[in-house]
């Protein structure tokens, strides 16, 4: 059943956000997380206002690029394994379609149907579409999951930079004085945000979310102001 299917029947499904959302979530965290404790850093280190500057949007272009090489590579790598799976799937019916259409009705055996029934179900799927009713019941491949590397790469390059954006506006307005309290404020809200929207958009709890993006995010900060602190004073 589609999304819009779903949609139809009064029932809500998030599955097909996964690709988009795990992508978008990852990156504005890490783009929050990343900038911020650099920022933090760099602060604790030096006091002078470019140093923290430059390292704010060094690393705000530096992380979007590596996010989205990163993502797009992995993906590429999901994308090529499933469609070699395709391949060997094609080859299979073509050469033994009786043998892949048992080896189809014996999934829906295991699932629970009467075997006179799966056989009756998997002769009528595979005439329909073949290859696209093994890739969904036996490989698990479907469109809506299925792997998209452009997607994951300018999402995640897209996000990180909205949300290191907001560690460096910090930084940018804070004084010097409040600067490492203003970052380190500016991304534990974003990041309570962020673990919010992004367990609301996944159907999911948003307490736990929330409270498990602050509690690491605020391990990372604390660590790298307290490396910033042992260079600025040893060198």
């Amino acid at each position: 059943m589609s999304a819009v299917d779903h949609h139809v029947a009064g029932e809500h499904h998030r599955t097909h956000r996964v690709g988009w959302l795990r992508a978008a979530v990852l990156g504005a965290n890490d783009g929050i997380v990343s900038v911020a404790s650099l920022v933090i850093g760099v602060a604790a280190a030096t006091s002078s206002r470019t140093a923290v500057l430059t390292a704010a949007f060094a690393s705000l272009v530096a992380g979007a690029m590596s996010m989205a090489t990163g993502e797009y590579v992995s993906v590429s790598s999901q994308r090529d394994t499933e469609m070699a799976d395709v391949r060997i799937e094609r080859d299979a019916l073509d050469a033994n379609p009786m043998g892949e259409m048992r080896e189809l009705a014996k999934i829906y055996e295991q699932r629970g149907v009467e075997p006179g029934l799966a056989r009756l179900v998997a002769q009528q799927l595979m005439a329909h579409d073949e290859l696209g009713a093994h890739m969904r019941d036996e490989l698990g491949i479907t469109d809506a999951l299925a792997a998209n590397p452009v997607q994951a790469a300018w999402t995640s390059a897209l996000a990180f930079s909205t949300g290191a954006l907001f560690p460096v506006i910090a930084v940018i307005v804070a004084p010097q004085g409040a600067r490492i309290a203003a970052t380190a404020a500016t991304a534990l809200f974003a990041l309570l945000i962020l673990g919010g929207l992004g367990a609301r958009a996944g159907g999911a709890p948003w307490q736990r979310a929330a409270a498990r993006v602050v509690l690491w995010s605020s391990a990372a900060m604390i660590v790298t102001y307290v490396v910033g602190r042992l260079v600025g004073a040893t060198v």
